[in-house]
């Protein structure tokens, strides 16, 4: 009884059931209403504050401050309901209500005919005899907690198997792979099970000690707040089904006063590959439009945010590496930036608000001006000692590969124990394994070498002759990113480049269509690019004309040069 307690500098009176704890010594001590009440709480619920008033002393506590916080491994709170102290306590605190009373008691004769029935069904047991506490094993593989996979129509060369009964727990392999090679890559995928996510409640976030995504304001900064956007009613239920999921997974947290608010909208989302025909009756491998995701406009924040330099790596060196190999793993990663949290002090920053509220972020969110230099630095501080070993990364895409069956399936082990070991969870629906070939960053890569994608192609072979300089330099961009692909590319786009000069007027002439034509055709017919052997001689060709000067720097070998 009236056992001080020290709030502060203050020394409340309070008082204790004393219990014996044999299993857990060490649980958290829980102030019930009788603390409250001594101590003159006053509960702001709107605005999360906890004000405590002892005489003219006033305490004050914000809830908010703590939910911002990261959640940290290894540390649980709980509530434990006392059944032997609950009628004691209740009856003195609380009024009795007719309905309540009448409710409760119905509940009560009910238990009370349940447990009897029990009681009679049961056989009699020696209490004499010491009965050893039984533990419900759990089964990562339980069918009734599978989640629902949508199984999509696999490209040729595709096939799903199952890690789970009953056909749970789908994943996309080689359809090649022969009955012993399908037992070994799925014993050792079931052996990494943590390292597959299937739903968002699969992720447990990379440790902040590992690495935390920082905001730093550039000096003299000023904040903003804008309001939210105008939302037609389909896309005003995808916010909403996004914000009940994220604030179910703990990515999000309502919050009410933050200098930095900024709006949401909603952008068409893909999801895994499927086959769609062409014209010409082609299967082409292609990721379709399957829903629609919630981003934020972080424009203003990061106008005003230091930019981070982390370098990206050169795709066409990481493409190269990546040629020229029997077996590959493609790998993905799950929502990946919500897997860094972020730092606690800059979690305010990231509010946006919706019809549904204001809220925060408690892990990285798409938008984020230095959200790709954070988690490719991350990445590279986790495979630091695998890359261009055994493995290439360019941010969430992560590429496995060998020379041979068993060496590919080696590599994939030692990855996927890397991700299990450092919480990094992968997308099952993006991730093929043990393939021959497979697209990476808008190329296919195969033991041939590297080959143009050819769903990115036939958007382009379908596209109409371009009528205005927007138009112009969007159709160059695209072609430039396939450029080495194209002989005398910039001699073709001449006419079309010409176009983009300053003081020039519009005007589409039958050159520029031939030029137009001509890269679309080249594209169609694009050849398959070998990567150089650094242990043969490289030779230089040079050639001048009246309008630019060129060299290409080469290797001999067999039959042609590279």
């Amino acid at each position: 009884m009236d056992v001080p307690i020290m709030v502060g500098d203050c020394y409340i009176p309070a008082d204790f059931v004393v219990l014996e704890l044999e299993h857990q010594p060490k649980d958290p001590l829980i102030l019930g209403r009788p603390f409250l009440a001594t101590a003159g709480a006053i509960i702001d619920v709107k605005n999360g504050k906890i004000d405590l008033h002892l005489g003219d002393i006033v305490m004050n506590f914000e809830v908010n401050k703590s939910m911002e916080k990261p959640t940290v491994d290894g540390q649980a709170f709980w509530i434990g309901e006392l059944a032997e102290t609950r009628e004691e306590v209740l009856d003195e605190l609380l009024l009795i209500d007719p309905l309540e009373l009448a409710l409760t008691k119905a509940e009560n004769e009910a238990i009370a005919y349940m447990d009897l029935e029990r009681e009679e069904e049961e056989p009699d047991i020696d209490k004499s005899q010491e009965i050893s506490q039984t533990k419900v094993k759990f089964d990562p593989w339980c069918p009734l907690r599978a989640p629902k996979a949508e199984l999509k129509q696999l490209p040729v060369g595709l096939r799903y198997e199952y890690l789970g009964p009953n056909e749970t727990y789908p994943v996309i392999v080689n359809a090649a792979l022969t009955k012993e090679e399908t037992a070994l890559l799925v014993r050792e995928l079931r052996k990494h099970r943590k390292a597959l996510g299937y739903s968002l409640d699969d992720l447990t976030g990379i440790s902040p000690e590992l690495c935390t995504h920082r905001i730093i304001l550039e000096d003299e900064s000023s904040s903003s707040i804008e309001h939210q956007r105008r939302l037609n009613p389909n896309l005003k239920e995808v916010v909403k089904k996004e914000i009940m999921k994220l604030l179910k997974a703990g990515v999000i947290y309502p919050i009410s006063d933050s200098a930095w608010v900024s709006p949401v909208h909603v952008v068409p989302k893909k999801g895994g590959i499927t086959v769609i025909k062409n014209e010409h009756d082609e299967l082409i491998p292609t990721r379709t439009i399957t829903g629609h995701r919630m981003c934020v406009d972080y424009r203003k924040l990061n106008s005003s945010t230091r930019k981070d330099h982390y370098p990206l790596p050169f795709i066409d060196q990481m493409l190269e590496r990546l040629a020229n190999h029997q077996y590959y793993c493609f790998l993905d990663g799950y929502s990946g930036f919500f897997q860094i949290p972020i730092h606690p002090d800059d979690q305010e920053k990231t509010t946006f608000t919706c019809p549904y509220g204001t809220y925060a972020y408690r892990r990285m969110p798409f938008g984020l001006c230095n959200a790709p230099a954070t988690f490719q630095r991350c990445m590279m501080s986790i495979f630091t000692d695998l890359i261009e070993e055994i493995m290439e990364v360019f941010m969430d895409d992560f590429s496995v590969y060998g020379s041979s069956f068993e060496s590919c399936l080696g590599n994939l082990g030692r990855v996927l124990q890397r991700c299990e070991d450092k919480h990094l969870v992968l997308n099952w629906e993006k991730c093929h394994f043990m393939v021959r070939d497979g697209i990476v960053l808008g190329h296919r890569i195969s033991e041939r070498g590297i080959e143009v994608d050819k769903a990115k192609i036939e958007v382009m072979t379908n596209l109409q002759p371009p009528k205005t300089v927007k138009d112009i330099r969007s159709f160059l961009g695209h072609a430039g990113f396939y450029r080495r692909f194209i002989k005398d590319f910039s001699q073709i786009a001449r006419p079309l480049t010409r176009l983009l000069c300053k003081d020039i007027n519009f005007e589409f002439t039958e050159e520029c269509h031939k030029a137009f034509t001509k890269i679309k055709d080249a594209l169609v017919s694009a050849p398959v690019v070998q990567p150089p052997n650094w242990e043969l001689p490289f030779e230089i060709m040079c050639d001048a004309s009246d309008y630019a000067v060129g060299a290409v720097l080469g290797q001999r070998k067999t039959r042609s040069y590279m």
